[in-house]
């Protein structure tokens, strides 16, 4: 894999396409080449106040951790209008959220299954479901920026934003071998989600998908 396989376009689309190992490349050199990379999902424990660190529980939120050696970072964490904010918080547990699966190696964690509906739900799985069956975790930093919200109904929203994934990586868990180390224009990805708002309140993501090396996302 390209470093942190994007799960993102996988998610969108075609849930079993995107699911392939094949798409995280294991090396540089990978002869299949996706547009997806799983971006980084930390949830921080209460041990750590870190940027990481998973928003506080709320009414029934389940509650994210994550080993100290995954860090997430979002950018802006909050806007001026409180729906907005509603949605990059959730979709901030959902990242946090999918990286707590893989680190388990448990695709049907509850915390995943919380913020994800319908297609999302079941490519999430499926996405951690082929780190496990790899022996695969994730490792590393993930920054998440220009994160901008579109909220289009009073259930419905979209959430575009970047993730600069040129210091998280896919490790074996096995070995602790890193794959995919070198930096490279396709680092730096390009996200786009969709969600809605459930009975509960929660954002889930539906659909999600990726542009691995876009231009718009490039340091």
């Amino acid at each position: 894999m390209n470093r942190r396989p994007t799960l993102l376009a996988a998610i969108a689309l075609t849930a079993a396409a995107a699911l392939s190992l094949s798409a995280c490349g294991s090396d540089d050199s990978s002869k299949d080449k996706d547009n997806d990379k799983i971006a980084g999902a930390d949830t921080g424990s209460e041990k750590s106040a870190s940027p990481s660190a998973s928003a506080p529980a709320v009414v029934g939120r389940p509650k994210i951790e994550l080993p100290s050696d995954i860090t997430l970072t979002f950018t802006p964490e909050q806007e001026s209008d409180a729906v907005q904010t509603a949605v990059l918080k959730d979709n901030a547990e959902f990242i946090r959220a999918l990286n707590a699966a893989i680190v388990a190696q448990n695709p049907r964690l509850p915390a995943l299954e919380y913020y994800t509906e319908g297609e999302g739900a079941v490519a999430a799985q499926e996405w951690v479901g082929a780190f496990k069956d790899a022996g695969w975790t994730v490792t590393g930093t993930v920054r998440y920026f220009d994160r901008q919200v579109t909220v289009n109904s009073k259930n419905s929203a979209s959430l575009s934003y970047c993730g600069d994934e040129s210091k998280g990586f896919s490790k074996v868990i096995k070995t602790k071998e890193l794959k995919g180390t070198k930096v490279t224009k396709d680092s730096y990805t390009a996200y786009g989600v969709q969600l809605q708002k459930n009975k509960q309140g929660v954002w889930e993501l539906v659909k999600i998908s990726s542009t691995q090396g876009a231009d718009r996302c490039q340091p």
